[in-house]
């Protein structure tokens, strides 16, 4: 078995006693003591939270027509965007599986970044790679860069005391420097708070954990793990590949059809992709909030009133926002929202409501 690969801030995790798991590979921080989840996801919410995840995937596509490349091939439409924004995008096959959801970054049409999955890095490289004209090139920066993510409400404050840009849109990026160490700010996250990622090199990454890791402790904030940053994503009904988005789930099944851009000549999986928004036969991807007590998790069946199977879970937990279990379900097309079912945990059956996420109001997209 191989060794699950470090963080460049790993000896930080080691040394604030986190308790780490295996994420795509890599040995990342899953909570510190001290609270745990449930306070961690609570800071985030209310005040402010600071993240390594960067056993996130980087990659680097350049040369002249480099963002016309990633537009032929990835789903969402780049054409929508300009230098300086972000955009969330996915890498399917052509029968419309999801190889990987991911954030590209367009510097100019000739750079494009781009930030995939950790596990599924490799894949998407290699796939551009294959596809990529003469003059081209496309990169696997894996260990070149960190990232780190400052979310939640008091963000901006915590940037501010370390001199980096907050006045940015969201979903845009500020290239700059700290310390004389360039960076990238840019105001994305997956929490649903307002927040940011921020990419430094490898190298410099420790150092600007420490800094931003002292300034979250001025505004009251927490490191925080990445299971906070699953319940947080859960409670906003964003999808995690290999849960909620996967070679057998495409984005029409997953809701995510708003990230392609339909009306583009070629992206993998358009023809298959087209044909299975129009059929409308396929399963889609429903929150559920749970009525009963219990706390669903991936892969438990669920019931209508008659007892028949119309669905399962994909992604479920404990929302410490609510106080109440939620989930992410792939649900037969019959079933609509409002709806009463029921979800199998265990041998127990507990009751829930069908509705539309996010399950909770946040302030992404605050400006």
């Amino acid at each position: 078995m191989t060794d699950p690969k470090l963080s460049p801030l790993h000896d930080r995790h080691v040394a604030l006693g986190a308790r780490t798991a295996d994420f795509g590979g890599w040995s990342m921080p899953l909570e510190y003591p001290g609270g745990g989840v449930v306070a961690e996801h609570t800071a985030v919410r209310t005040k402010v939270g600071l993240f390594d995840v960067s056993h996130l995937g980087k990659a680097r596509v350049s040369g002249p027509g480099a963002a016309d490349l990633v537009n032929a091939c990835l789903t969402n439409d780049l054409r929508r965007i300009g230098p300086g924004q972000a955009q969330y995008t996915m890498c399917c096959t052509e029968t419309g599986g999801v190889v990987d959801d991911l954030i590209q970054y367009l510097r100019s049409d000739d750079d494009v970044f781009l930030v995939p999955n950790a596990a599924n890095t490799a894949e998407v490289v290699r796939m551009l790679a294959a596809a990529a004209p003469e003059g081209v090139g496309v990169e696997d920066l894996h260990e070149g860069y960190g990232v780190l993510a400052v979310q939640g409400p008091s963000s901006d404050e915590v940037l501010t005391r370390l001199g980096l840009p907050v006045d940015h849109d969201y979903m845009s990026f500020v290239e700059t420097e700290w310390e004389g160490r360039p960076v990238i700010v840019c105001r994305t996250g997956y929490t649903g708070e307002r927040g940011y990622e921020l990419v430094p090199a490898w190298d410099d990454s420790a150092a600007l954990w420490d800094a931003l890791a002292e300034a979250v402790a001025a505004e009251g904030g927490l490191p925080a793990g990445l299971g906070a940053r699953d319940t947080l994503r859960t409670e906003m009904g964003y999808p995690l590949h290999g849960n909620d988005l996967s070679l057998d789930i495409t984005p029409v099944m997953a809701g995510a059809a708003w990230a392609v851009g339909w009306d583009k000549e070629s992206f993998w999986g358009r023809e298959a992709l087209t044909a299975e928004r129009a059929a409308k036969e396929t399963r889609l991807l429903r929150g559920l909030v749970v009525t009963g007590r219990g706390i669903p998790r991936a892969h438990c069946a669920v019931t209508d009133a008659s007892g028949g199977v119309v669905g399962e879970v994909t992604s479920g937990t404990f929302s410490p926002t609510r106080k109440q279990g939620v989930a992410l379900a792939l649900l037969d097309r019959s079933v609509a929202l409002g709806d009463e079912v029921v979800i199998d945990v265990r041998g127990r059956e507990v009751a829930a409501t069908v509705t539309k996420p996010p399950f909770v109001e946040t302030g992404v997209r605050s400006s």
